[in-house]
């Protein structure tokens, strides 16, 4: 899905959200590297990361020309910061009505709202394509995002305990939570 660029000022900063762009694929393979070693609350490590260039691209194609997906890349004075997207779950009856949501940020653009900045901007449009749900999956442990979550209205439905296991032996859950709108 694509939409009109938006520039935002927050807390003295100049954000702006815009769709992804086809020769920015090895730029997001990159990210999701870095960002990945940055926390253990994304799904994968980074060596797990092995999308070539042209997957990218068509990921990035899929959210901009589909009217159930959409991707938004944010820009802080200028540089790269993270991404948001939803993909509606249009594929069945039963299910058409909910939209899936991932955010993830470099760790530097984290505590001065843009994470809050951008899962608005994101629930608004699933709320423009008419979803009635938003739902998301938080790894225990990360309480920063479980807080943030709750405070627009995000409810725990559910965990799998032990969903995640890291290198070092240890484990944690993953949370399940949704948003009716």
């Amino acid at each position: 899905m694509l939409f009109n660029e938006t520039e935002i000022d927050l807390n003295g900063k100049k954000v702006l959200l815009r769709n992804a762009r086809l020769d920015e694929a090895e730029m997001l393979i990159d990210y999701l590297k870095r960002v990945s070693g940055e926390t253990r609350f994304l799904l994968c490590e980074p060596d797990e990361i092995k999308f070539t260039i042209e997957e990218e691209k068509d990921f990035i194609k899929k959210h901009n020309d589909s009217p159930d997906n959409l991707l938004v890349l944010a820009f802080v004075d200028g540089e790269y910061a993270g991404n948001c997207s939803f993909e509606g779950l249009r594929s069945r009856k039963r299910s058409k009505h909910r939209a899936d949501i991932g955010i993830a940020l470099f760790q530097e653009y984290t505590g001065f709202g843009l994470g809050r900045l951008m899962l608005n901007f994101l629930l608004d449009k699933i709320k423009e394509q008419g979803y009635e749900q938003a739902e998301l999956t938080v790894v225990g442990g990360n309480d920063r995002a479980y807080h943030l979550y709750e405070s627009v209205g995000f409810i725990e439905c559910g965990r799998i305990p032990n969903a995640n296991k890291y290198t070092d032996g240890t484990y944690s859950d993953d949370i399940m939570m949704v948003l009716r709108f």
